[in-house]
């Protein structure tokens, strides 16, 4: 399968789009989110700058779609869109975007308030007329999203292959007093060696008691003989991410505390794995893992949720835990990982992406 997503399947996402703004009565819907203006268009996924943009989408019930950017990105905009719709703004883009719209767009316009600065919406409130009104309009691209097709299902897998390849390799990786940051520079130079174009998140290399920290930065911990060392590393292969958590033992000798952590844990992983399945709710999934926790009364070390929706971003819709409902269907790609957690000498997680098929699931 080609790695390029061609024009025809962006035109489809943007029609199904449209058919959701009709179901809310919305005219048009900016789009100013990097991931979702990228899912529409192909342009430009990922924002340079926390403080900066590469611009937005203005998408129309009438199919006249404009891509918003500035001069920097023009010749790229071109390859990707009709120069007609391609509105180029310079010092003031909330101001010149409010002109665009109040000369081209009238009726209900939605918005994306999550990713929209105050400043922003108020400047562009300040050109509207009484034919236009501002609505907060979230979570419309997301729906979308949420339901991978064929060519993103392929996508995810071969950076979920790299990924696997990646930890068929670590162990070597891990030796001889190896630190964090040795090893999460070993990975990051593995996958680009191998095609990808960067890492999915900041690599988690976490040794000894370092990893009773879900969340750990690498440090200058080295390894011993016989410690914990937990990796939870992800790629961005062909734009789409991969997202895997192992915990490996260094040395001959695993402690008890760790073997029957480790098999608690395969254990939640495994028996919320197998009950996958389109019509289940998330939080099913999630107690699942839990009561086998429960079980061994452990259940107060594990501390976060089981698993989160994986794309274009690393953490997507839907999020496993305790509180959310939503219903598994058929074309979802999740992460099943819990994990437990000591600090008294570390801890252990195991993750696996997991796609949500017609009959059941399929571990990728």
């Amino acid at each position: 399968m080609n790695n390029t997503i061609t024009a025809e399947i962006y035109e489809t996402r943007r029609e199904k789009l449209r058919k959701k703004m009709h179901s809310k009565g919305l005219d048009a819907l900016i789009i100013n989110y990097d991931a979702n203006r990228f899912y529409l268009s192909g342009f430009e996924l990922k924002d340079s700058q926390k403080n900066e943009s590469s611009g937005l989408l203005i998408i129309t019930s009438s199919g006249k779609d404009w891509l918003c950017t500035d001069s920097r990105f023009y010749e790229a905009a071109k390859r990707l869109w009709d120069e007609k719709y391609i509105f180029i703004y310079k010092t003031n883009p909330a101001e010149q975007i409010g002109e665009l719209i109040k000369n081209n767009i009238t009726g209900k316009i939605g918005f994306e308030a999550n990713t929209t600065s105050v400043n922003f919406y108020h400047k562009l409130l300040s050109f509207f007329n009484t034919n236009q009104t501002l609505v907060p309009s979230d979570g419309l691209v997301e729906e979308l999203r949420i339901i991978k097709d064929n060519h993103e299902i392929e996508l995810l897998s071969r950076a979920c292959k790299l990924n696997h390849e990646l930890m068929n390799a670590v162990p070597q990786m891990l030796k001889n007093g190896a630190s964090e940051i040795q090893i999460a520079w070993d990975i990051e130079q593995f996958f680009r060696n191998k095609g990808a174009s960067g890492l999915s998140f900041e690599s988690i290399v976490a040794i000894g008691k370092n990893a009773a920290l879900p969340h750990a930065i690498p440090s200058n911990e080295k390894t011993i003989d016989n410690c914990p060392v937990l990796v939870d590393v992800g790629c961005r292969l062909n734009d789409y991410c991969s997202d895997q958590t192992r915990t490996f033992w260094v040395g001959d000798k695993p402690t008890k505390s760790f073997k029957e952590t480790f098999s608690q844990v395969q254990e939640a992983q495994m028996a919320a794995i197998e009950i996958l399945r389109p019509g289940l709710s998330v939080n099913e999934a999630y107690s699942t893992a839990l009561n086998i926790f429960k079980k061994y009364k452990v259940e107060q070390y594990f501390t976060h949720g089981l698993g989160h929706g994986i794309g274009l971003e690393t953490h997507e819709t839907p999020s496993l835990n305790a509180t959310r409902t939503t219903i598994l269907e058929a074309g979802m790609v999740i992460t099943v990982e819990p994990g437990l957690y000591y600090s008294d000498w570390g801890g252990v997680r195991l993750e696996f992406m997991v796609l949500i098929t017609e009959n059941g699931y399929k571990i990728l």
